[in-house]
């Protein structure tokens, strides 16, 4: 077997074939821990509310910062990161505590403590990657005749490929690629291509390396032969490194994106009266929050929610150029950095965290988790009030007029019926005794979920115990009819959606260059604009960006 001089620990990955799926992580960036997925759940899941309230749970607006019966806060061990994902290398960035001198985090419980909004693991389908080659081809998984090419010049599903990690470090890791049919990419003995299920343990293992110049080179970890592509096949034969093994990885999540700090603990948010972007959202529930990530030409253009550009030069925009083109660093699990491609770097500098570029980082200051924007919605009672938590966790129709406090995370899957509501102070809304409904609930609680019915631009909610959500005289929310009327029904408004992104099977509704039609299968996305017509229906509206040939 291949041994790696460098770093003999990363050579002999001690994964025994059952324990692949563990839920845990080794306790130091070069651990022989059992495989994990890059996205895998923390042991200690940390409940809070919004930055900077008062840790008061008898004051009005207090957050309650853990949920009863959960271990509170106090020490854990600074391998477990507190239930976030851990980043290479960047092991004290975990939320919720500080590291002391003997590797411990202490998690503060004093009275006027800050509580925060927690940052949500990234999905699984927000980790996955596209490898492109030196020739501009993605690799591809080839269902039909189980090999594997490299001639696709767009990504779609059969480009996609989820990466699993063992051993890791700063700057290479273990893994495997996975596609999304949940099979395996493997080296054969004599150096072809496939994908299947490993055979042995070491089986389709690969050291991946990250270089400066943000590309990955695959080596395989019994042969030492590194992956490559011609353009057209794809193999191992070679082990003498050189370009042709080179690969860019391309994020596969959808590009309307969140970019969140976990040294600050903050997200990105456009400012576009200043003409800045600032990272000091401590919750992403606006639509200045939002970014599109464009793809063109091996670099990337951040595009705000007002459709201005981030440059090289600390100012927005109006048009994509060379000035808006930025290289990206990936590694697995969301963690991405943008640098300028002549050794300048974008991170938050100066006391409001003001994103430009720069050589100095600090702490891991470049990194940033890179996620699907999440949809945040308003609700309306029939008598035009907002539903709104206030008192910590009461729910009532007592707002007249939009506040941080009106709007709801709306978290659904598109084949269940049920929607799950996660309120601004961190918790979900959730039925409580007395058909009271909450916002004290946690993600995996049954009385978290809500059956939703729609009604003519209006959503009806059904709890789990069959009740339908209404408002009482006092304005209260609760689950008390057992038939739905007008006043269990609710207007709903996109609160950080001010256009349409959407993608399907077979890529982004968009239109191409020479036709009038649009298309559902474009590699990069026409914005629909949302134009409001009346409470929760919506007039469609194209737009056309153009990139500069």
């Amino acid at each position: 077997m291949w041994v790696n001089n460098a770093n003999p620990e990363l050579s002999l990955p001690q994964c025994p074939e059952g324990n692949r799926k563990a839920n845990t992580r080794g306790s130091g960036p070069a651990s022989s821990r059992p495989w994990i997925n890059a996205a895998g759940q923390g042991p200690f899941p940390h409940y809070g509310g919004i930055r900077g309230c008062p840790h008061s749970h008898n004051a009005p607006g207090s957050q309650r910062c853990w949920a009863p019966g959960q271990p509170l806060p106090g020490k854990f061990s600074l391998g477990t990161s507190g239930g976030y994902y851990r980043p290479y290398g960047l092991w004290n960035l975990t939320t919720g505590g500080r590291a002391g001198p003997d590797g411990v985090i202490t998690c503060g419980v004093g009275p006027m403590d800050e509580m925060e909004w927690i940052h949500r693991h990234p999905k699984a389908e927000d980790l996955r990657v596209g490898l492109i080659s030196w020739a501009g081809t993605y690799l591809t998984f080839e269902a039909c005749k189980n090999t594997v090419t490299a001639t696709a010049k767009s990504l779609g599903r059969r480009q996609t490929w989820e990466i699993l990690v063992s051993n890791e470090h700063e700057t290479q890791a273990v893994v495997r690629l996975k596609s999304v049919q949940g099979l395996y990419l493997l080296c054969e003995c004599d150096g072809t291509m496939c994908y299947g299920r490993p055979r042995t343990s070491h089986h389709g293992c690969f050291l991946l390396r990250f270089h400066r110049n943000s590309k990955w080179t695959l080596q395989c970890l019994i042969s030492g032969r590194y992956l490559e592509s011609n353009g057209k096949d794809v193999f191992c034969t070679s082990r003498v490194l050189s370009a042709y093994h080179m690969w860019t990885p391309r994020p596969a999540l959808h590009v309307h994106v969140i970019l969140y700090s976990p040294v600050h603990r903050c997200y990105a948010r456009a400012d576009p009266t200043m003409g800045r972007i600032w990272v000091d959202a401590a919750v992403p529930c606006r639509e200045e929050c939002g970014f599109l990530l464009h793809f063109r030409d091996g670099c990337y253009h951040l595009e705000t929610s007002t459709h201005h550009f981030l440059s090289h030069v600390d100012r927005l925009f109006s048009q994509p150029s060379s000035q808006t083109a930025f290289h990206m660093q990936v590694r697995p699990g969301g963690l991405v950095a943008l640098c300028d491609g002549e050794g300048g770097m974008l991170y938050p500098q100066g006391t409001h965290l003001l994103l430009g570029l720069g050589c100095n980082p600090v702490r891991g200051e470049e990194w940033f988790i890179l996620q699907h924007c999440p949809t945040w919605v308003s609700l309306r009672s029939k008598t035009e009030r907002f539903i709104s938590v206030i008192y910590d966790d009461e729910v009532r129709a007592a707002s007249e007029r939009l506040t941080p406090m009106s709007l709801f995370q709306f978290e659904c899957d598109s084949e269940s019926p049920t929607v799950q509501l996660r309120s601004a102070n961190g918790y979900y809304l959730a039925q409580r005794r007395h058909r009271a409904v909450m916002a004290d609930g946690h993600p995996l609680e049954s009385d978290t979920f809500f059956r939703m019915h729609w009604n003519c631009g209006r959503i009806i909610l059904q709890s789990c115990r069959g009740r339908f959500l209404g408002i009482t005289p006092n304005g209260l929310l609760m689950a008390n009819a057992t038939l739905p009327g007008p006043n269990e029904e609710f207007g709903i408004l996109f609160a950080n959606r001010p256009f349409l992104v959407l993608r399907g099977r077979y890529g982004y509704v968009g239109s191409s260059s020479g036709h009038d039609l649009i298309q559902c299968n474009q590699d990069q996305p026409d914005c629909i604009h949302l134009l409001p017509c009346r409470q929760g229906i919506y007039h469609f509206q194209g737009e056309w960006l153009l990139f500069p040939a």
